[in-house]
């Protein structure tokens, strides 16, 4: 060794036994558990927002929205008015107990499109009809229904898309036949009056020509969502947005009929209870 020349130093050695104290091993555990338990509270809030928890309710004005969301959360027809801000209830069903919140979005032309900031929350969008009405303002309930549809079809795919029920309402306005009910009378008229205006609008659009005047505030001429699956008329069967669910539903014009269960009127949401109890199961 030359003089002046220093020995090489010797690597430190560590022992496990000096890494993994009781203190590091203790901390290390509780850092492994806070991970999992975000990581599991991450994954839950995707699966509950992704899947929707909510129930919106939609369409024009006077349809009725506001009258089965007072018949579904207190059991009774409460007086209403045209509604000019959102309403929100939370609705128990009777069977299964189940809760859910239940969104009721104005019609007015200027503000409905706020129903756009609850729909990432929806697992349904319900869309009311007033059936008494719909053969004479077809078209604008037509452009409401479209602007709807618009904006399921345009949800990413990682989004679910809700489900969508139009409800035929005030079905009890409507005299039975021989070969069908009230009720089954308010689903034809109204799916037939909307395929027949929804099927404007498709041509419009799939022709190049501009779709503003079609309902009664106009409409983005780009705005797509009514693509079907045949080559023929627009058809809700068809629609690639997915299945599309009628029920005709009416609600008791004043509270004493709506408390009487054997009233006719108390079971005019009969239908409407059971698809919503196979919903939110």
């Amino acid at each position: 060794m030359d003089a002046g020349s220093h020995p090489a130093a010797t690597p430190e050695v560590l022992v496990p036994a000096s890494i993994f104290t009781p203190q590091t091993l203790l901390l290390a555990s509780l850092g492994f558990a806070a991970a999992v338990l975000l990581l599991l509270a991450l994954l839950a809030r995707k699966k509950s927002v992704s899947k929707g928890d909510s129930l919106l309710v939609v369409g024009p004005p006077d349809a009725g929205k506001t009258a089965i969301l007072s018949t579904l959360a207190y059991n009774q027809t409460l007086p209403t008015h045209t509604s000019m801000q959102t309403n929100a209830s939370i609705v128990t069903l009777p069977s299964s107990g189940k809760t859910f919140r239940v969104v009721d979005v104005p019609g007015h032309p200027r503000i409905r499109d706020q129903f756009e900031e609850h729909l990432l929350s929806a697992r349904a969008v319900v869309f009311v009809v007033d059936t008494s009405t719909v053969s004479r303002v077809g078209p604008a309930v037509a452009e409401h229904l479209h602007q709807i549809m618009h904006a399921l079809t345009s949800l990413p795919p990682s989004r679910p898309t809700p489900s969508l029920i139009i409800l035929a309402h005030k079905y009890d306005l409507l005299k039975g036949t021989a070969h069908a009910r009230p009720e089954e009378l308010a689903v034809t008229r109204v799916r037939t009056v909307l395929e027949r205006e929804l099927e404007k609008r498709r041509a419009s659009h799939v022709g190049g020509v501009g779709i503003e005047g079609l309902g009664e505030e106009g409409a983005e001429s780009d705005m797509g969502g009514l693509e079907c699956t045949g080559q023929g008329e627009f058809s809700f069967a068809e629609w690639e947005g997915g299945e599309v669910t009628f029920i005709g539903t009416s609600v008791p014009l004043n509270t004493k009929a709506a408390a009487d269960e054997k009233s006719e009127g108390a079971n005019g949401l009969s239908t409407f209870m059971i698809w919503l109890e196979e919903e939110f199961q």
